[in-house]
């Protein structure tokens, strides 16, 4: 059985937090630009399939692929280190400093990647502005505009975006957690296909997938400035899977499923001493007059003879 018991999951997590807390500026930086683009190409399939089959259900089946990719590689993707980092701190392996150095290089290099990846798609889509923007880009347009609107609900808005977020995050952390339930490839390919899939389906917002499509979207004509990118989208989304990959994924695992700490070895127990010799104790001998008084006086070995009668 390929199967790890979650106790096993959650010491995992903690040695990743650690590895991740400890890794080079230059690995951080390629291993998070490779995910933003990975992730772009998942989101830009899914978006392609939706659009060939009218099912949105079907491009969240294949939008995991991307993830997937990212986990078996061992990329840098922010939002999942959102997990597992903060519970690593908590459990004092790593410092508030490599956390906040983390987050920040990740965090940029997967903007960059996906900000590649968004840059090459509408060249495609367009041939280099040539052509005008397809069904698929048409609808990577209406997804931009669409995730930058809800300040026309006030602070409703805000909330509703918010709570998007802390969902995703909470779903995509799982698959991150998910994934190390197996030890086989295929096994992981199918723990962490199921929460991503989740939230895809749904709807939720994603900081990472966000990084590309809405500047996909503003590169293909949509009609979205960089502040409402930002104010609207970015920054609230980024906060709201923060809140649910540390809170209800990495937090929550951390104190239900915290490894005990391993007995001390107990030192063997040194062998039984013999048990002592009992202490002679010399008992003083009587006197030898005491002796010969209590000894019994000796019999006379032969009766005196009896005296006989005369003749």
């Amino acid at each position: 059985m390929d199967y790890v018991a979650p106790s096993k999951v959650v010491s995992t997590m903690l040695d990743a937090g650690a590895a991740k807390a400890a890794a080079s500026l230059r690995d951080l930086v390629i291993r998070g630009f490779l995910s933003g683009a990975l992730l772009g190409f998942a989101t830009s399939l899914a978006v392609t399939t939706t659009v060939q089959t009218t099912l949105p259900v079907a491009g969240a089946l294949v939008f995991p692929v991307g993830f997937v990719m990212i986990v078996l590689l061992g990329f840098e993707l922010v939002t999942g280190n959102f997990a597992l980092l903060p519970m690593a701190m908590l459990d004092k392996r790593v410092t508030l400093w490599q956390v906040l150095r983390n987050f920040g290089v990740v965090f940029s290099a997967n903007l960059v990647g996906s900000l590649f990846y968004a840059w090459l798609l509408s060249i495609s889509l367009t041939m280099a502005g040539s052509v005008p923007p397809d069904a698929v880009a048409n609808k990577i347009v209406a997804i931009a505009q669409a995730k930058t609107q809800f300040p026309q609900y006030g602070l409703a808005g805000l909330l509703g975006v918010f709570v998007r977020s802390i969902l995703c995050n909470w779903m995509v952390c799982l698959g991150v957690v998910m994934a190390m339930t197996s030890t086989s490839t295929v096994g992981k390919i199918a723990a962490a296909w199921l929460p991503v899939f989740v939230f895809f389906a749904h709807g939720y917002e994603h900081s990472v997938v966000n990084m590309f499509v809405i500047p996909a979207g503003m590169m293909l004509g949509a009609k979205v400035t960089f502040a409402d990118w930002w104010l609207k989208n970015q920054l609230p989304v980024t906060a709201g899977n923060f809140v649910g990959g540390c809170l209800f994924t990495g937090m929550a695992l951390y104190f239900t499923h915290k490894p005990k700490p391993e007995a001390a070895a107990q030192a063997p127990a040194p062998p039984e001493l013999a048990a002592p010799a009992p202490a002679l104790v010399l008992v003083p001998e009587p006197p030898v007059l005491e002796l010969l008084a209590s000894e019994p006086e000796p019999t006379s070995e032969r009766e005196p003879a009896a005296a006989t009668d005369s003749a």
